[in-house]
């Protein structure tokens, strides 16, 4: 994101190996939800009833699903979501 649409309080991290601008107080739930653009509840579960098929690494150390709404962003952290996928 340009600078000049970067608020002062963003937090820049990477996510995927892209740039990302974060908010003070985002965690790793907000981040999952907005990306995946389904509702989570606090135990990371779709709202759906769906499955997810998705785990969270925070600097390569796997953050558990029961952990995502307690685990806020930081700057320059690199965080990797991977989506599951069958086939073969």
């Amino acid at each position: 994101m340009p600078p000049e649409e970067r608020s002062d309080d963003a937090i820049m991290l990477t996510v995927n190996g892209e740039n990302y601008q974060s908010h003070p107080g985002e965690t790793v739930l907000d981040l999952v939800a907005a990306r995946i653009g389904r509702p989570l509840g606090p135990d990371g579960r779709p709202t759906d009833g769906g499955r997810l098929g998705i785990a969270v690494a925070l600097d390569k150390a796997v953050v558990p699903r029961s952990r995502w709404q307690a685990t806020e962003l930081a700057p320059g952290q690199n965080v990797d979501i991977v989506t599951a996928v069958q086939g073969g």
